[in-house]
């Protein structure tokens, strides 16, 4: 059962409209829905609780940079009271095209360094994870500069989609289960 969401992404402005931040996104997506705003946490992270049928969920994003990430995650565990297993983490993939979501209960990094520090600070594979893709660069680029570029203006429309796509199926995560969410997002 998904009690906790976090999106990755970079702190500060000249981070928010990279495909590295799509994490973010996301979570602001689903707080605009939910018309909530994300405060302060104990520790380096905002959050905010919204709430489902009974049921509780927190939406959490990281303020340090993506490869430090994993700690955060840890902390928020330690805080909420809630284990790996609960865990649904929110990035981008540049194995998936534009525009495609992907949901997977758990799995390696993928070359991800987000998702690498958190599999290290947890020591396990075995937390949810939400990939969006972003597609391979046109041209020879690095790939962490790939990432760490604005979406093209021809992208734009795509990139707003599949974030509202990710939101939904988040949501329906929460009220139905990760293997029901698998089987109708992937």
């Amino acid at each position: 059962m998904i009690k906790l969401v976090v999106g990755l992404g970079n702190p500060g402005k000249e981070y928010q409209d990279n495909r590295h931040n799509l994490g973010y996104k996301v979570i602001d997506e689903l707080t605009k829905r939910k018309r909530k705003r994300l405060k302060e946490g104990k520790g380096d992270y905002f959050f905010c609780q919204v709430e489902s049928e009974e049921r509780e969920l927190l939406l959490i994003k990281p303020s340090v940079f993506m490869n430090m990430c994993g700690w955060v995650v840890l902390d928020c565990l330690a805080d909420f009271d809630i284990s790996p297993e609960d865990l649904l983490v929110l990035c981008d993939d540049i194995n998936l095209p534009l525009g495609m979501i992907r949901i997977r209960e758990s799995g390696s990094d993928g070359g991800h360094k987000g998702l690498r520090s958190i599999i290290y600070q947890l020591n396990t594979l075995n937390f949810a994870r939400l990939r969006m893709g972003v597609g391979m660069p046109e041209q020879e680029m690095d790939l962490e500069d790939y990432v760490l570029e604005d979406f093209k203006e021809d992208e734009l429309e795509t990139k707003e989609e599949m974030i509202k796509q990710a939101a939904d199926a988040i949501e329906y995560t929460f009220a139905f289960g990760i293997k029901e969410a698998m089987n109708k997002y992937n």
